[in-house]
């Protein structure tokens, strides 16, 4: 059966930014169990980057790793963090969507 290099890719980002979120609220390594959650949630997320890796060149599977990993990141930390960004801010994770975008449309480098 054959499954799209997105899943696992979709996957270990959803993980990296649990992961994220966990390295939050770890405090700096100061408490066990979100460190311990930060850890796990890294080493599945980078392992099944591994696996997208198998269809997807790394520069595009990073590119969107990087750009959705960051929009959701920063919507957790305005959501959960009470973080806010400015408009500079806005604009360069903006324009870091806009780019993986036009890789993923436009780039013959992406197998379609």
């Amino acid at each position: 059966m054959f499954v799209s290099p997105y899943v696992p890719l979709g996957i270990a980002i959803a993980l990296e930014v649990v992961g994220t979120s966990f390295l939050q609220r770890s405090e700096q390594f100061s408490r066990l169990w979100p460190t311990l959650g930060m850890a796990v949630c890294y080493l599945a997320s980078f392992y099944l980057l591994s696996l997208s890796l198998r269809a997807l060149p790394l520069g595009v599977a990073y590119a969107i790793w990087s750009a959705v990993g960051i929009v959701l990141v920063a919507l957790i930390g305005l959501v959960i963090f009470g973080q806010r960004l400015d408009l500079p801010a806005v604009v360069g994770l903006a324009l870091i969507v806009t780019g993986v975008v036009v890789v993923n449309l436009f780039s013959k480098s992406v197998g379609h």
